[in-house]
């Protein structure tokens, strides 16, 4: 029995409102990183700049890759709390909290409470998971969402549930759907409804069929995505085609991304991301597949959500490492079985492999340095290894420690390789801050200000910075490379500079001018004499103006 006596659920509240704390502390701890982090902090700050909620602008351009949920989001608590890090990171990290706390409630109601307990553990340690929940990209608020339509559907099918429990849980499941579209698109509704669709072809389970309350449901997703896909569309005719066909098929069987990999993409992306659950994987899909309950099956569901799931995103054209983020809420269900009825070996097993990935850490470690040729980038690699020899350090002694307690105290143990996961994974992330601080350019900002007037007009020439422009409060004119605003710049090419010898002749007049460059750009003007000010430098960029101020 779960939490038998007052100590025990002392220990738990303790234990949850640290991981909270340090869940919540973690958002703020870090600059934003490019590319995807500066993306969407500056989309949401220019959404409440502009006070428009419904056409979505980057860099004040057209922008119709993805829907406005997360964006709204990020734009209130910019409102409520101002412009910042953990502001931008802030509904990420609900999601995160959010799909935790679905599965710990999910896995009570329908395996029992030792399942929901662990299931929740499992998640919230997991290093994908809880890495992608302290950063500002769009897959996490995607699989909380789909989180909740599979957790709803769990609760509505399981064996026993009353009328009102279908109802409310296929309410949830429907309202998660609707959800996961406004989060990144039609996958939101599409991967659920196949993963259901195969199912019920495998278990011959039909009766689902039956409980899915698809009137009530269907108002309600139509409520929830309708109204802002008809307002974006009568105010961009443009929007439906690009968005439907191009965001969507175009992507998934195109390289035009350059986002393509071999099939085994994602396979390395699991291993790591499941730590420190690894040494549990392959018995959770095991033991799933030996499953023999009658009527609905959830561990069969569960199982087929993580494989359909992550087939179908093999099989893209278009990868990235966080696109199989939606299997992890069911995996953590699966591990969070497992551990319910595992015994002492397979928890040694577990957590011997944690102390193997500590002692590679270590011996990884001088290595780390060779990782960049550039000069500049050696002393921030060099910054990084303490807090990766931390990491190390961290999974060695607690897989040291749950291995001690696997025998006599088997829940500590699940408790402690929890704990271990997730603390190696916070000082990964928060020793990347000055690798990330250089990817994003923050430590120029102050320069750019001092040299910059509100009439001052600034360039990006041939590529664009993610991030400087959330920190600068500030839109750049792009000149020579549209980049992923190429389609935003064909209905509005007035807003950019196609041709690099027209920001030339601009360059060359009175109006006072910034321009962040490539290196190589800037070499090639500086070979045409053009009159440029450094104001700063690094391998990345080089930043100019075309005066000093007095």
């Amino acid at each position: 029995m779960i939490l038998p006596t007052s100590k025990s659920r002392a220990v738990f509240w303790v234990l949850l409102t640290s991981f909270i704390v340090v869940w919540l502390y973690a958002l703020g701890a870090r600059t934003l990183v490019p590319t995807d982090e500066g993306r969407y902090a500056e989309i949401a700050r220019e959404m409440l700049a502009t006070g428009d909620w419904i056409t979505i602008r980057l860099n004040g351009i057209k922008y119709f890759e993805k829907p406005p949920l997360q964006s709204w989001m990020n734009a209130a608590t910019f409102a409520l709390f101002g412009l910042g890090d953990w502001q931008a990171r802030l509904w990420t990290g609900i999601c995160g909290l959010i799909g935790v706390a679905a599965v710990g409630y999910t896995g009570r109601r329908v395996f029992g409470p030792a399942v929901g307990l662990n299931a929740a553990l499992v998640l919230g340690s997991s290093v994908l998971w809880a890495g992608l929940g302290h950063i500002n990209t769009l897959d996490m608020g995607l699989s909380a969402m789909m989180a909740l339509a599979l957790c709803g559907l769990l609760q509505a099918q399981r064996n026993h549930a009353s009328a009102t429990e279908q109802r409310n849980g296929m309410l949830l499941c429907w309202a998660g759907m609707a959800l996961a579209v406004m989060s990144k698109g039609l996958i939101g509704v599409v991967l659920p409804g196949a993963v259901l669709t195969l199912y019920v072809l495998i278990a011959r389970d039909w009766s689902v069929l039956k409980r899915l309350h698809p009137v009530k449901g269907l108002a309600l997703f139509f409520a929830i995505t309708v109204p802002w896909f008809v307002l974006v569309s009568l105010r961009n005719p443009e929007f439906a085609q690009f968005f439907f066909i191009h965001e969507h098929f175009d992507r998934f069987t195109s390289k035009s991304h350059h986002r393509a990999g071999p099939l085994y993409y994602f396979l390395p992306i699991l291993l790591l991301g499941i730590i420190p659950w690894l040494g549990l994987l392959g018995h959770s899909v095991a033991q799933t597949a030996r499953d023999e309950t009658n009527g609905f099956q959830p561990r069969l569901l569960l199982l087929i959500w993580c494989g359909f799931i992550f087939l179908f995103f093999s099989v893209s054209s278009s990868k990235l490492p966080s696109y199989i983020l939606p299997i992890f809420p069911a995996l953590a269900l699966l591990i969070g079985c497992s551990l319910a009825e595992i015994n002492a070996r397979m928890l040694r097993i577990n957590a011997a492999i944690l102390v193997v990935l500590g002692l590679a850490g270590l011996v990884f470690l001088p290595r780390v340095p060779g990782l960049s040729h550039q000069a500049f980038e050696q002393p921030l690699y060099a910054a990084y290894l303490p807090w990766i020899g931390a990491a190390a350090i961290i999974a060695m002694l607690g897989g040291v420690a749950a291995f001690a307690l696997a025998q006599r105290a088997r829940q500590r143990s699940i408790v402690v390789t929890a704990a271990t996961g997730f603390l190696l994974l916070q000082a990964l992330m928060i020793g990347h801050e000055p690798l990330g601080r250089y990817a994003a350019g923050i430590d120029y900002v102050a320069a750019i200000n001092a040299a910059m007037t509100p009439q001052t007009r600034l360039y990006t020439v041939n590529h664009y910075e993610q991030a400087l422009p959330f920190y600068l409060r500030r839109t750049s004119t792009l000149v020579g490379q549209a980049d992923e605003m190429a389609f935003g710049l064909q209905q509005q090419p007035e807003l950019w500079l196609p041709d690099i010898e027209v920001f030339i002749q601009r360059w060359q007049t009175a109006e006072p001018a910034i321009a962040v460059l490539a290196p190589d750009t800037y070499l090639q003007l500086k070979n045409r004499q053009l009159a440029m000010h450094v104001i700063a430098s690094d391998p990345r960029r080089v930043i100019v103006a075309n005066q000093l101020r007095p």
